[in-house]
């Protein structure tokens, strides 16, 4: 029952920027970390930043994560961007959820959000 949500692609311009979110709705009973890859056509997904503060070293001093712990929501801000930097980026979270018995440990994806950096 539990879903990842992004929002906030789109197509931009070199140096311009963009903020996405990934909010996670269901019956969550508490968030471990989220975190958010990307991946371009032919390439494999690759982590892009963590909720504990880790970043790509192609990222670093560009992108920042940041977390609504009340909404849920997992936020990545994206300045200066760069045509590499187009990709489809996705949403994870490591939680554990509620079940008819208990508790249980999950791992859940996003849709993914399209980011297209290009003139």
């Amino acid at each position: 029952q539990v879903q990842l949500v992004e929002s906030g692609g789109g197509l931009v311009q070199p140096g311009e920027s963009l903020r996405l979110s990934c909010a996670a709705t269901g019956s969550i009973f508490s968030i471990y970390a989220m975190g958010w890859y990307r991946q371009a056509p032919g390439n494999q997904r690759e982590l892009v930043a963590t909720s504990g503060g880790r970043y790509a070293d192609s990222v670093k001093g560009r992108f920042t994560i940041s977390r609504d712990i009340a909404k849920k929501t997992v936020y990545l801000q994206m300045n200066s961007l760069k045509p590499e930097d187009t990709a489809v980026y996705y949403c994870n979270a490591d939680l554990i959820e509620r079940v008819e018995i208990g508790l249980k440990r999950s791992d859940y994806w996003g849709q993914g959000t399209q980011v297209t950096v290009s003139s």
